[in-house]
């Protein structure tokens, strides 16, 4: 017999799985709705006299955090724990999640942690910055979609069956 997971972290994998899908779902649409308005420099500078604008980008920031950190936090580390790999850091679960291709690029997820400190902070200070943070992390959820989907893709491959 062939064992190709450990069974007792099935259901935590498949709760983070579900979070993650929800997350997901909220930030696509603060992505699609905030990425639908023409963002530049001036834009981004007149966020201040633009409560609704600026909450827009809040929610966005918000949300992307969110993911971010879940994904960073409970369904990367529950996965690894799941096919038997030991977690320690953020580091080694990254690498981990790269080397079984669950993760497309580890270093792009690090890139998507500074972006979550720019977004929070940079636009009361430097508006390129932070628009140029903006676009970063339009790009970066792509990494979190698609990191969401090779979770899913790899639970079917081990026969483990969503909720």
């Amino acid at each position: 017999m062939t064992l190709r997971y450990l069974p007792e972290y099935v259901s935590q994998v498949r709760q983070s799985l579900a979070l993650a899908h929800k997350e997901a779902e909220h930030l696509r649409y603060s992505q699609s709705t905030l990425f639908a308005l023409p963002l530049d420099r001036a834009w981004v500078q007149a966020l201040g006299q633009q409560p609704a604008l600026a909450e827009k980008v809040e929610a966005f920031a918000s949300r992307f955090a969110r993911l971010l950190d879940h994904l960073g936090e409970k369904l990367l580390p529950r996965y690894a724990a799941l096919v038997g790999e030991p977690t320690r850091t953020l580091l080694d679960t990254l690498a981990f999640a790269e080397r079984a291709q669950v993760l497309p690029d580890a270093q792009a997820f690090i890139a998507a942690r500074r972006l979550r400190n720019a977004l929070v902070h940079e636009y009361m200070h430097d508006a390129q910055v932070f628009l140029e943070s903006l676009l970063a992390a339009q790009s970066a959820c792509e990494l979190f979609f698609g990191t969401i989907e090779q979770v899913d893709a790899q639970l079917v491959r081990l026969g483990i069956e969503r909720d």
